[in-house]
């Protein structure tokens, strides 16, 4: 799929035309923010502010949007995290669909939310503190909730990750990949296998987890952090949540201390034992290749431009340090 301006003129013109199931006036200010896995609007209607997220076509279904709406309420209703909810209809729905002329798009309302995303590096080892108990108290709500009947989510282990089942496509159509630098990643993605095998699943580190925290999806205000965007959440490795959050961000020399700041943040409300705290590395491995893939199969979009051939070199890199390391992952 191409964001072309055709399709984008589609969309748009979708977009508004469902504006006046939720209230608004189709003429309404529409301004397109991002196009990620979804395009995502701001809408402004007479003081009034919504996100619109129009979904990539032949990835969620209906029922998994549903269920991670279902989640969002659920974590507000219990106050665990500040987010926004879902915008009903004025029939009272939450999610609406439109033919673009080509495909069937679902389409969800959010409140609109003011921040900024915490990028200044002195700042973030404290948002990344804040960020960890944020987590820990998402996990905490994930392990005791009881999810409603028919919630779906799609599940993120190794062969949805980088196997044969990855959603994200396959990392070795990643660009300007070499020869050598593909025998590294083969090696890493071996090693990666045996060690997620041997972690294992056990439900003391294995279950619903938001899977995209990264920093363009936090809102910071004052002394408020909010997380946005649960398109990615599922199920999957508890500490997988750390790796998501340095997204595009593995080689940077901060990391380390982004990564202590969040298991002190994380520690502060919710055990995280110091065997899952030594796999962290593995796992912000698996998520680079992951997103290396991602870039491969989304070239259609700004962030998979900019990155490019630079981030695969960077992904070699990576992997090339990853099996320097010690072999072995506690389980």
């Amino acid at each position: 799929m191409t964001y072309d301006d055709a399709l984008l003129t589609r969309l748009t013109a979708g977009v508004r035309a469902a504006l006046p199931r939720w209230g608004v006036d189709g003429a309404a200010d529409l301004t397109l923010l991002t196009i990620s896995e979804n395009a995502t609007y701001l809408v402004r209607d007479r003081g009034r502010r919504l996100i619109v997220r129009v979904h990539r076509p032949n990835y969620h279904t209906e029922v998994e949007i549903a269920s991670e709406l279902a989640w969002i309420e659920a974590l507000r209703e219990a106050g665990t995290v500040a987010t926004p909810g879902a915008v009903p209809t004025v029939e009272g729905g939450r999610i609406v669909t439109f033919d673009d002329g080509a495909e069937r798009r679902h389409v969800v309302a959010f409140e609109h939310v003011a921040g900024r995303e915490p990028d200044a590096e002195s700042d973030l080892p404290r948002w990344y503190k804040h960020l960890g108990s944020i987590t820990g108290r998402l996990h905490a709500h994930a392990r005791a909730w009881t999810r409603p009947p028919g919630f779906q989510r799609k599940t993120w282990v190794f062969d949805t990750i980088l196997g044969p089942a990855a959603y994200w496509g396959d990392w070795r159509q990643a660009d300007g990949l070499d020869v050598a630098g593909r025998a590294v990643l083969e090696a890493a993605h071996g090693r990666l296998k045996a060690e997620t095998a041997a972690y294992g699943q056990h439900p003391d580190r294995f279950g619903l987890v938001h899977c995209d925290m990264r920093t363009a999806n936090l809102l910071v205000e004052g002394d408020r952090m909010a997380v946005i965007d649960f398109d990615d959440c599922g199920l999957s490795w508890f500490a997988y949540d750390f790796a998501a959050s340095i997204s595009f961000m593995e080689h940077e020399p901060i990391v380390p201390r982004l990564m202590a700041a969040w298991c002190e943040g994380y520690r502060s409300v919710a055990p995280f034992p110091e065997e899952q705290a030594r796999a962290l590395p593995m796992f912000v491995m698996l998520r680079r290749m992951q997103l290396l893939a991602w870039i491969a199969s989304h070239a259609e979009t700004p962030t998979a431009r900019a990155m490019g051939p630079t981030f695969t070199r960077g992904t070699v890199d990576l992997a090339t340090a990853y099996l320097g390391a010690s072999a072995g992952v506690a389980a």
